[in-house]
Formats: structure tokens, C-alpha cells, sequence
């Protein structure tokens, strides 16, 4: 299997999924600890793939989504930003729409 059907697959399997540096309970970076804040500020399940367990991943992500940083979040298999669009549709009530629906009715 290749890098990027690994990555289709994951994607594919989470409704909510965030590739990020580290770990949610220890975050590697800033942006992605921001992404964690907000997302368990949402309070919907997701996943997460530690990019930097797996450096096939790392690199194989930026070309899968055509985008250079992590951390990257998709929701229902498409692709929805970075740590400053995921705070921005935070922060305007996007995100809440996106990713929990049926409690935004």
C-alpha cells in the first residue's frame, strides 16, 4: 500500500481526523496544540496521526492534501485547513457547524 493510500484510508475511516505533531495528551508544536484546544472545545470525537512517528506520513500528507504545514484537519474525508483556519472557523462558529451538525439545528 502506498503512502497515499495510507493516508486516503485514514482519512477515509475517521470523521474526524487531525494529522499533528505528537500526541493530543503531548503536543509537538504550538499550531498543533492550538488544534487540539480547539478541538476538544468543540467536543466532538476525532482521531489523530503523530506525522512525526512516521516520516512517510509526514511528507506524504503535504503532497496528499497540496498543503506545506501541519498540523491538517479533515472532516468527513475532505479537507478543511491548518491551525489558523481551523482557530478562524472556530472562532466565527464554522467549525461548530462542520464538524457537530446535528448539534448546531
Amino acid at each position: 500500500m502506498s503512502v497515499h493510500e495510507r493516508i486516503a484510508a485514514l482519512v477515509a475511516e475517521n470523521s474526524v481526523l487531525l494529522f499533528m505533531k505528537g500526541t493530543p495528551q503531548a503536543p509537538q508544536c504550538g499550531f498543533s496544540a492550538s488544534v487540539i484546544k480547539v478541538l476538544d472545545a468543540v467536543g466532538t470525537p476525532y482521531a489523530t496521526v503523530n506525522v512525526l512517528a512516521d516520516p512517510y506520513i509526514r511528507e506524504g500528507i503535504k503532497e496528499f492534501s497540496d498543503w506545506p504545514t501541519i498540523p491538517q484537519l479533515y472532516v468527513k474525508g475532505e479537507f478543511v485547513g491548518g491551525c489558523d483556519i481551523v482557530r478562524e472557523m472556530y472562532e466565527s462558529g464554522e467549525l461548530f457547524g462542520l464538524i457537530a451538525p446535528e448539534s448546531a439545528a
